[in-house]
């Protein structure tokens, strides 16, 4: 069977907290309104200041990321992880686990089908928090 799709169909992004994670996919490439509609996203459903310690993808760092970081007025903070550290981010696991045991052998015939099986399988594993808390675990950020 052939398969058509590229991270370029569906890209996802994430953040992990101690013992849940909130997710969003979109069609296409990740770009900086993506990036800032997600933080909203984070802002909304989180209490108090929120810490998103994010990889060197140069839309973590673009001017509207920074800018619309300013405007939260202390209540969001970026860091980045070191460069070439994919072991230290939760988040790696969570998409390693995602792929290897949610998604294995998917082959969807559009669209719609690929978002609708990523997004249940997402919504499962975030079912189960101590699974979330293995992605901890496994970037030695967590006891």
């Amino acid at each position: 069977m052939q398969y058509h799709f590229t991270w370029k169909t569906l890209s996802a992004i994430a953040g992990v907290t101690w013992w849940n994670f909130y997710f969003r996919l979109y069609p296409g490439s990740i770009r900086a309104p993506q990036a800032v509609e997600f933080l909203t996203h984070l802002l909304r459903h989180l209490r108090g200041k929120v810490l998103v310690i994010w990889d060197g993808l140069p839309v973590h760092r673009s001017r509207r990321v920074k800018q619309f970081v300013a405007d939260q007025h202390g209540r969001l903070q970026l860091e980045r992880l070191p460069a070439y550290a994919p072991e230290l981010n939760p988040v790696e696991y969570l998409w390693g686990y995602w792929k290897q045991h949610e998604l294995p052998n998917l082959c969807p015939k559009t669209f719609g089908e690929l978002s609708h099986h990523a997004r249940q399988a997402l919504r499962r594993m975030r079912r189960r928090p101590t699974l979330v808390t293995a992605f901890w675990r496994q970037a030695k950020l967590f006891a």
